[in-house]
């Protein structure tokens, strides 16, 4: 589907780009039509291919992560061929700064789609995020904190126009199921552990983020569109009906409860729940409901906007 938006400015030529977010826990093409004021969507796909498969504990990828990793960045070269792209821009992100081998899977990259990735830093990450999501705002709910729950790490993003504070924390969802969880569900001493250490990460983001400054939050990436679509009891994934949805912070703790104290089959069987995020699922609803607790807000905003928007746009630059 095509989808178009408009912001306010002057019209320029349009540029067709490709933005691949690489992450612990999926990878994600995003090919739009862009210029100053227009954004036109031509196809955006994602593919859970888990790279960061035991990196939290290794240090580095495992031969079957990096494997199916390129045969999806196989696929997306296919696609950015057949559309016509002019610019590329492929950016890998926690589980790719940790990993020790990251070289070989680099060069696996790079010689698929003759460009160079880009191993990003978590402050890049976070403004890339913060772009992506505050730009159809315009403004409007300022001071945002934006926050982008991803497989290995999370990010604390605080700005009205412009990222003014960030911190990236190694509390993603993948991250913080190999690290705590045995079996799903949890035991409930896990998940005490758990809640340890990512109340101990949002600490440490505070030192840096005025958390409870902002006037909006907005959360972006799979966990946090996925907890939207169980608020709203979804028959199906809908992107649409999930971009921009206010879900309340008790609906997210029930949620959250609910995800983690349900087996692997019933989350399976839930009809808005990707494949890829059923073991996943309840330690990033946790992170996403411990963030809320401690900032003190009522509510936050799901945004399907994120990285991805963000990178395609400092593409037509």
């Amino acid at each position: 589907m095509v989808e178009e938006r408009k912001l306010s400015g002057t019209a320029k030529p349009m540029t067709r780009v490709a933005a691949i977010d690489c992450g612990t826990n999926s990878i994600r093409l995003l090919i739009a039509d862009i210029d100053g004021a227009h954004f036109r969507e031509i196809n955006r796909e994602m593919e859970i291919v888990r790279l960061g498969q035991g990196v939290d504990q290794n240090k580095a990828f495992h031969p079957d992560a990096i494997a199916r990793t390129l045969g999806a960045t196989e696929k997306f070269a296919q696609e950015i061929t057949r559309r016509g792209v002019e610019k590329i821009r492929f950016c890998a992100t926690s589980a790719t700064r940790d990993a020790s081998n990251r070289a070989i899977f680099i060069d696996g990259v790079k010689s698929i789609l003759g460009i160079e990735p880009e191993v990003i830093s978590g402050e890049e990450e976070a403004a890339l995020s913060f772009a992506g999501a505050t730009r159809e705002f315009q403004g409007r709910g300022a001071p945002y904190l934006v926050i982008d729950i991803g497989g290995g790490s999370t990010e604390f993003v605080f700005g009205r126009e412009k990222v003014e504070f960030a911190k990236s924390q190694n509390i993603g969802c993948v991250r913080m199921s190999e690290r705590h969880f045995s079996s799903i569900p949890p035991r409930r001493d896990e998940i005490e552990k758990a809640i340890a250490d990512i109340d101990g990460a949002i600490r440490g983001a505070a030192d840096v983020v005025p958390i409870h400054e902002a006037t909006t939050l907005i959360a972006v990436a799979g966990t946090a569109t996925t907890v939207a679509a169980a608020a709203l009891n979804l028959d199906s994934y809908d992107r649409y009906a999930i971009h921009l949805a206010h879900i309340s912070s008790e609906k997210t703790y029930e949620i959250s409860e609910r995800f983690l104290s349900m087996s692997r089959e019933e989350i399976a069987s839930l009809p808005y729940m990707h494949p890829g995020r059923v073991d996943v699922i309840g330690a990033g609803s946790l992170v996403l409901s411990r963030i809320l607790k401690f900032s003190n807000a009522r509510e936050f905003v799901a945004s399907e906007s994120d990285i991805l928007d963000g990178m395609a746009w400092s593409l037509a630059n």
